[in-house]
């Protein structure tokens, strides 16, 4: 899967937290720090040992670098960034029977959101899945070459 280039200063509008809250009955907000085992055993039980390893990555860093998206103190999905290197978005996912909600559509345009906050003019998705999604959603471009990128030698 290809890496994705985004153009930060170029993200299109994004309903605030509070009005999605308001209108879904979602939430989507930074985790804190207590919550990273019940974050880390969800990713797990959906996603694999993987993407878990790179979640307590954005638990390490300051601010956390990991959203979720939570409906009736049930975890629904969960966004990361700088987590395998600075600069890249990811992982992320959303439990297979809350998908088409457009949880996952907000957690990324969220995520993108903090990190132009912080300071980013371009963020990287890293390996990609739904390519399309996110050239549709953000406006990413794929970056030639990238497979597999950062990825090459992992162990696994």
């Amino acid at each position: 899967m290809p890496d994705m280039l985004v153009k930060l200063y170029d993200l299109p509008e994004v309903e605030s937290l509070r009005s999605y809250g308001q209108r879904t009955g979602v939430t989507i907000r930074r985790a804190i720090a207590p919550e990273k085992h019940v974050v880390a055993d969800w990713v797990g039980k959906h996603f694999g040992k993987g993407w878990v390893s790179e979640a307590e990555v954005a638990f390490s860093r300051s601010p956390i670098t990991c959203l979720v998206a939570v409906e009736n103190g049930k975890m629904l999905g969960f966004a990361c960034y700088d987590a395998t290197v600075k600069g890249f978005f990811g992982p992320t996912g959303v439990d297979e029977k809350e998908r088409g909600r457009g949880i996952g559509k907000m957690l990324l345009l969220y995520a993108l959101d903090y990190m132009k906050q912080e300071g980013y003019g371009y963020a990287i998705i890293g390996g990609a899945g739904p390519t399309q999604f996110y050239a549709k959603t953000t406006g990413a471009t794929v970056i030639e070459g990238s497979v597999p990128g950062m990825y090459k030698g992992m162990l696994s």
